[in-house]
């Protein structure tokens, strides 16, 4: 081919980055169920498995779907090398396993995902890791964490539930200062609106299970870093434990970032149309949208974002007011995933963050009155009437 794919604009890549057609000139990437593979002779089997010659040898190992997928989001994402997981939690929890041993520390922003925070609270202490939570937002907290045998910063931004921002490149330079890898979870910005290599970031992990595929279809995951740190830490550990993706989901998934550019841009007009909606309704204390003038850390998301995102939060006060919300809801869904093309909205505290202690949840914000909401691609009309006569309801 003449075109070098790096030339190409987002919307290309995501269109045909990664695309190898078989002989019979597919349109459609072709879909390999297939489990194992044939060689013509013991000494090609031996070459494929050596290395020294190209080719797959097992489906757990990888499959041509499987790598038409982690060649197009890598393209994508400005990555070297990307790997596909089974879910995302998969891939975040292999970014753990390879960067970490005994007698290692961690520092990770407070606010995370319930299970990301699970594994690092309840799972990493058996094996002797121990983790330093900080708020994210705060670059002195960053700085005094650090020890000397700190070797991993785990950070989400925006951040799951409240949408925290945390300036990713001042993380970084402190990080690396000690020696620590740095791994962003960039599922909510998604890298449309953002790439954390390029802010510096070492490793990046990502649930496909949402805007990737976009339409509730499938799960998967991807973690993309630079080919030398893939070697070091993560090569035998993606190949030893079995987190395959299945080449149908990779599929599914591959159909996804076709037109995840188009999706995400519209869903995010629309969730910005509904925090100001949101914000100036009487019945809500705060609202949270990164763009948002009002959002705590709006410079830093105009900085290193180049758009809001899917999703808003607000605070309705308490839990009662909070599921009337939620119950008066009849266009926009009750559902704790996010990313999808239908609205979702959920009550973090009891569905995604529930394996928190209440103290945890208090730490970052997180009271039982906030709702977070995934905005899809209903008419903005319809859904901006939907939440109004919600929050009427509060």
């Amino acid at each position: 081919m003449s075109e070098d794919p790096n030339d190409w604009d987002i919307a290309t890549r995501l269109v045909r980055g990664g695309l190898a057609r078989t002989d019979h000139g597919e349109m459609s990437e072709a879909l390999f169920l297939t489990q194992s593979f044939v060689y013509d002779s013991p000494e090609e089997a031996d070459a494929r498995f050596s290395g020294a010659a190209p080719g797959f040898v097992y489906a757990r190992y990888g499959s041509p779907t499987v790598k038409m997928f982690e060649d197009r989001l890598a393209l994508l994402e400005g990555a070297p090398v990307c790997r596909a997981t089974a879910s995302g939690m998969a891939a975040v929890y292999l970014s753990m396993l390879g960067l970490l041993r005994a007698g290692d520390h961690v520092v990770a922003g407070r606010a995370l995902f319930g299970s990301c925070r699970w594994l690092l609270s309840n799972w990493a202490p058996r094996f002797g890791v121990d983790t330093t939570f900080v708020d994210a937002s705060d670059l002195e907290a960053w700085r005094a964490a650090m020890r000397p045998n700190t070797r991993m910063v785990l950070v989400e931004s925006p951040a799951n539930p409240l949408l925290e921002i945390c300036d990713i490149a001042a993380i970084v330079k402190i990080a690396h200062e000690v020696g620590a890898r740095v791994v962003v979870d960039n599922v909510f910005a998604t890298p449309i609106f953002q790439s954390p290599l390029k802010l510096g970031a070492d490793v990046v992990v990502y649930s496909a299970t949402k805007h990737i595929d976009g339409q509730g279809r499938v799960m998967g995951g991807a973690l993309l870093c630079e080919e030398a740190l893939f070697e070091e830490a993560y090569r035998d550990l993606f190949r030893h434990t079995g987190p395959a993706l299945s080449p149908f989901n990779a599929w599914v998934l591959l159909k996804g970032l076709e037109t995840l550019d188009l999706r995400v841009r519209r869903q995010s007009e629309t969730a910005a149309h509904l925090a100001d909606l949101a914000a100036d309704h009487p019945k809500v204390r705060a609202c949270r949208y990164p763009t948002r003038a009002d959002h705590p850390q709006a410079a830093i998301a105009r900085r290193q974002m180049s758009g809001g995102g899917t999703l808003l939060a607000m605070d309705l006060g308490d839990q009662a007011a909070a599921f009337r919300v939620l119950n008066a809801l009849q266009l926009i869904d009750i559902s704790n995933n996010l990313g999808d093309a239908k609205s979702m909205a959920t009550h973090p505290a009891t569905t995604t963050h529930r394996a928190m202690t209440p103290e945890q949840r208090q730490e970052i914000g997180l009271t039982e009155g906030w709702i977070r909401v995934s905005v899809g691609l209903e008419s903005p009309v319809d859904l901006a009437r939907d939440l109004t006569r919600a929050l009427d309801a509060a």
